[in-house]
């Protein structure tokens, strides 16, 4: 029969539930957010944490900045840097939001990860509390994706937040 092929609505309905819930998990973004707080004011950390002359002594695998365009830490303006060896690669930050008494947000990219990159000052009697928080989306997914970022690369995101928020607070300390 060389007719027109003639396909039953709802005949394989579990591919179609199983295609729509795959295609939510690859999209769905890993999460990793750690919170700190230091001795200081909210102008001290921004001050230090907006100085990328310094990031090496801080970011977790920095290694060197490579390059600052535009005005620091301001809307449009973005930061490369390279890791070391073992590390990510090279790094893209750009500002898409920034509030000059809360802190920023950043488009983030490198070779394996895109995603969003927040970080926050907010005072506390105390002294400072800083949040860093990353959502990202893995470059490279396969259907197993999310079972191993869940179980190896959201723990690893969240360790290397949590040694550059540590590493800052260091930097912080009064000398």
């Amino acid at each position: 029969m060389n007719g027109p092929r003639v396909f039953r609505v709802g005949a394989r309905p579990h591919r179609a539930r199983f295609a729509l819930h795959r295609a939510a998990i690859i999209r769905s973004m890993g999460r990793a957010r750690v919170l700190h707080t230091f001795a200081g004011s909210v102008q001290q950390a921004q001050a230090r944490w907006y100085d990328t002359t310094r990031w090496p002594a801080w970011v977790d695998g920095l290694e060197h900045v490579l390059q600052v365009d535009g005005d620091w830490p301001r809307v449009g303006s973005s930061v490369t840097w390279e890791s070391g060896p073992a590390g990510r690669g090279r790094v893209t930050e750009q500002v898409i939001a920034y509030d000059a008494a809360r802190g920023q947000t950043l488009e983030v990219d490198d070779a394996s990860i895109a995603g969003l990159q927040s970080v926050s000052f907010a005072p506390v009697p105390d002294g400072v509390q800083v949040s860093l928080s990353l959502e990202y989306r893995l470059k490279k997914r396969s259907i197993v994706s999310p079972l191993v970022d869940l179980l190896f690369i959201r723990r690893a995101m969240a360790v290397s937040l949590g040694a550059t928020v540590a590493r800052f607070g260091v930097e912080l300390a009064p000398d």
